[in-house]
């Protein structure tokens, strides 16, 4: 057999060797996604602050019990997008307390929300959301006036617009004002947030 021949089976051998090293190599490092949501890009966390108003009865005129529906609120959330213009958020809420019936009602909550924003320039854009709220609520007070106590839960509507200032690549202001809509023991109601804070994109 000539020569030439006899180094096909080798070159064969090192062919399917090699292939198998590139196949492992890029198996072992594979593209990594920039958002901790699947399928989204352009990742980013937040954290912000404000005030809650809690859309409840105030019970029965004449009681002679105080009630104060408005209360410090801050949330945790984290997002991407899919579309340069459209994304996906994940956030938890604490809408801290309102005092009424000689008691408290608090709500707090996860939401998912799809994100459509509109640049008006390199640093400012607008954003409006839509979503779903699964709330966990709790009041407590004097029963028998006409309003429930007790803990309750489940999905609600929530929506809200917001407007964001990104002052360098990494880093951006934002003001919010959204409503959740919770399920308390006596009605289901909602829960209005105005909040302030930052958002750290990676």
């Amino acid at each position: 057999m000539p020569s030439s021949f006899r180094l096909i089976p080798w070159l064969v051998a090192a062919a399917c060797a090699a292939t198998g090293v590139q196949a492992q190599t890029s198996s072992a490092s594979p593209k990594q996604r920039d958002s901790f949501i699947p399928y989204t890009q352009q990742g980013y966390f937040g954290l912000s602050g404000g005030r809650s108003n809690y859309d409840l009865n105030a019970g029965p005129p004449g009681t002679g019990l105080g009630f104060d529906d408005s209360d410090s609120a801050w949330k945790l959330s984290t997002g991407g997008y899919f579309h340069p213009n459209a994304g996906v958020e994940l956030s938890y809420l604490n809408a801290g307390k309102a005092h009424r019936l000689g008691g408290t009602t608090k709500a707090e909550g996860v939401n998912l929300s799809l994100i459509g924003r509109a640049p008006l320039n390199e640093q400012f854009d607008l954003f409006g959301k839509v979503g779903t709220t699964y709330g966990r609520t709790r009041t407590s007070g004097f029963s028998g006036l006409g309003v429930a106590t007790g803990k309750d839960s489940g999905f609600g509507l929530s929506y809200g617009v917001g407007a964001r200032w990104n002052f360098n690549q990494q880093w951006a202001a934002v003001v919010e004002w959204e409503r959740h809509k919770f399920h308390f023991s006596d009605e289901n109601s909602g829960v209005k947030m105005t909040t302030l804070g930052v958002q750290y994109k990676y």
